[in-house]
């Protein structure tokens, strides 16, 4: 979503990083650079008239002053102002021991009822004793979807029944949780597709009666600055308390995520990033900001790893790296998300991969299937597959013999270029002597790269 906005900003930033002194005149030809990326990617106009006006008065002033450049300056300014445009420290939901009452709102199509899956599945693995509430007084559908979500995430729902009343509803969950003790309740409001005077008053009538401690609006970012206006009707009736911006993995521009919390006032609590019930993520202003001016997120890195729990696999000489091993990685390496986003994760890659780079998420899908259509045996030793055996494990993968072909180069290559480094980079190594060329990254791999 940011990749755009991205681009440009480090386009401009690269230029004046460089430079070790600016002009007044240089100043304001940077940020008025800046506005014009800002407005393209969508961002609120006030919010990108103040976002210039605060660094440009930093700029010009006397926090220049320091060890840095005047470009690293600047860059370091609108590195700052970003994490605050965003929100500055990030925030999430209150939560006691006991009596956590979440209200979800917002329209129809936005992902509420998704959402609310996703934060039941995020809580349960902190530990939390989540009840889901399905409070479509009039969409049964609704209803249906959210006990669908509880049961994937193994939590228990208490669906209203049609035209029941707040009054009930508050009777029902009462009577519910003097049997069943639940520490955090998230109820699934209803949902229009568009904003109207029954649907706020509805959801008026029923907080008042369930006194939630928390109340989250849902927001599809791909609706870009309508988002924003949908957010200050629904404080206005509900008075909401943070916001959850939802298809963040979308292609389209990021100006409603970016101005959300300067036009709202309210904090940015999750993103969600995928379909999936595992796709929710804390909203962390500091790492969207080093995303979008390509500086990476290390800890998003660690925090993948840890939570597809990866195992650590012994270290084996290069001439032992066998198929076996490719698989096991290739899978760990998956749990963790799609190969494309984990790259964007690592600073400066974003910048070093070619424009409109991507990876085939398919293609790695082909590699396991060859892999897995190989016995033990062959996978430790690729030598011994001949003729008869590729067709075999050909047809088995559903892929032709040129694909299992270029598979075993692609391991060769992978087990030379392996060798290499470490004779270059590992105890005692030589390292790059004068006229000596670096290792050349494996070619070919089987459709596509």
């Amino acid at each position: 979503m940011f990749e755009a906005l991205g681009n440009k900003l480090q386009d401009i930033l690269d230029r004046v990083g460089r430079e070790s002194k600016l002009t007044e005149a240089q100043v304001k030809a940077t940020m008025r650079e800046i506005r014009m990326a800002l407005l393209e990617a969508d961002v609120n106009f006030n919010t990108a008239k103040d976002f210039v006006a605060r660094v440009s008065e930093k700029a010009v002033g006397q926090e220049v002053q320091g060890s840095l450049s005047a470009g690293q300056t600047i860059v370091k300014l609108v590195h700052d102002e970003l994490i605050e445009t965003l929100g500055g420290e990030s925030k999430q939901p209150t939560l006691k021991n006991d009596g956590n009452v979440w209200f979800m709102v917002g329209l129809q199509g936005a992902g509420k009822t998704t959402s609310t899956g996703k934060l039941a599945a995020f809580y349960k693995g902190k530990g939390r004793r989540v009840l889901l509430v399905a409070a479509d007084t009039q969409r049964p559908a609704a209803r249906d979807q959210l006990e669908v979500l509880s049961k994937q995430v193994g939590v228990p729902v208490l669906k209203v029944n049609d035209g029941e009343t707040p009054q009930e509803t508050k009777g029902r969950l009462d009577e519910y949780l003097k049997k069943d003790f639940r520490d955090l309740v998230i109820v699934d409001t209803a949902g229009r597709l568009q904003i109207d005077e029954a649907l706020m008053d509805q959801l008026a009538d029923l907080k008042a009666e369930l006194a939630p401690t928390e109340t989250l609006l849902v927001v599809d970012a791909m609706t870009g600055q309508e988002a924003l206006n949908v957010a200050r009707v629904f404080d206005e009736r509900v008075s909401l308390s943070g916001l959850i911006i939802t298809k963040m993995d979308g292609d389209a521009r990021g100006g409603a995520a970016l101005s959300a919390r300067s036009v709202t006032g309210k904090p940015i609590y999750f993103a969600g990033t995928s379909e999936k019930l595992a796709g929710l993520e804390p909203f962390y202003p500091d790492r969207v900001a080093g995303r979008i001016l390509g500086m990476g997120d290390v800890l998003g890195l660690i925090e993948r790893a840890e939570q597809a729990d990866l195992k650590a696999m012994e270290v084996k000489k290069p001439g032992e790296f066998d198929l076996e091993d490719l698989l096991l990685q290739l899978r760990q390496i998956r749990k963790m998300g799609p190969l494309g986003d984990l790259l964007k994760l690592i600073p400066g890659m974003s910048r070093a991969l070619p424009e409109g780079f991507n990876v085939d998420e398919a293609q790695i899908q082909r590699i396991d299937a060859m892999i897995s259509s190989m016995t033990l045996k062959e996978r430790h030793n690729p030598k011994i597959i001949d003729g008869r055996r590729r067709k075999r494990i050909a047809a088995g993968s559903g892929v032709e013999v040129q694909d299992i072909n270029r598979l075993l180069k692609m391991h060769e290559q992978m087990k030379d270029m392996m060798k290499m480094l470490q004779r270059f980079s590992g105890p005692g190594g030589k390292g790059m002597g004068p006229g000596m060329k670096p290792p050349r990254l494996p070619n070919n791999p089987p459709r596509g790269r």
